[in-house]
């Protein structure tokens, strides 16, 4: 099981003085010393964290594979097309959601999905798309040809920390996942029985599979015991764990729970 680290709230500690400290380039040599296998980052369209010149200086200066989660906005990809990661995982992007919520929506944006592709490949990029779990998204990457996919583990996430963490008693409860606590566990099973479904589909049509959003040390456990899933893109958590044991055991603890498991 392969683990990319997502730097990107590295940069929106960096962001938060408006400095550049912490230097996120510092990050990739912990990064690659703790064992992980690649670095992942993510160039939204209003910059709120990673920013072009992080993207130049990441991907030329990175000693492990880069995956670039960007949008299909063209100003975009035309940066992807002249940085070259080793792969690009195209997402949804809303300007005023916190965080990427839910995956992409293929058949509204079938045309766009199969220009940006092309283009990307011809440059030698590898090209994910990051998707909801479901045999008919899965049906569909098919169709379309996509040789990698990212699934969105944001639902089951939410789900587990309404279950069994404090999610439920803060501020950043979810409302519509107030539940009594058998009605949690039954939508938290259908969900996972949702990302099983998928990763299976994919493996049968020869589609490799990671997937991400909201993976921390606790839920990532049953996850991991996902077979035909191979990789796993993890940030936050592992960013918020180094506040406090640093970058290197941070990934390190979490390269330790994906060995044990695997």
């Amino acid at each position: 099981m392969k683990l990319g680290v997502n730097i990107d709230h590295i940069a929106v500690l960096r962001q938060a003085r408006q400095i550049n400290d912490p230097i996120i380039t510092d990050a990739l040599f912990f990064c690659k010393n703790a064992g992980a296998n690649m670095i992942t980052i993510h160039l939204r369209e209003d910059r709120r964290h990673i920013n072009d010149k992080d993207v130049k200086d990441i991907i030329s200066l990175s000693p492990l594979p880069v995956n670039l989660e960007c949008s299909l906005n063209k100003d975009i990809i035309d940066i992807v097309k002249t940085h070259k990661p080793y792969m690009a995982t195209i997402v949804p992007e809303k300007r005023e959601e916190l965080t990427t919520e839910g995956g992409l929506d293929l058949k509204k944006f079938e045309k766009e999905i199969l220009k940006t592709k092309k283009i990307l490949e011809d440059e030698g990029i590898i090209v994910s798309l990051f998707v909801d779990p479901s045999n008919d998204v899965i049906d569909m990457c098919h169709k379309l040809q996509i040789s990698n996919v990212e699934l969105h583990t944001g639902k089951y996430a939410n789900i587990y920390a309404m279950l069994y963490g404090n999610l439920g008693l803060s501020s950043h409860s979810i409302k519509e996942l107030e539940l009594p606590k058998e009605q949690l566990k039954q939508k938290l099973n259908d969900t996972y029985k949702a990302i099983i479904a998928s990763a299976n589909l994919s493996e049968f049509y020869g589609i490799k599979v990671a997937a991400g959003h909201g993976l921390n040390y606790e839920n990532v456990k049953d996850i991991l015991k996902i077979k035909n899933i191979k990789e796993l893109n993890i940030g936050q958590s592992i960013v918020a764990k180094s506040v406090f044991i640093g970058l290197e055991k941070a990934i390190k603890k979490m390269k330790k729970i994906i060995n044990e498991t695997r």
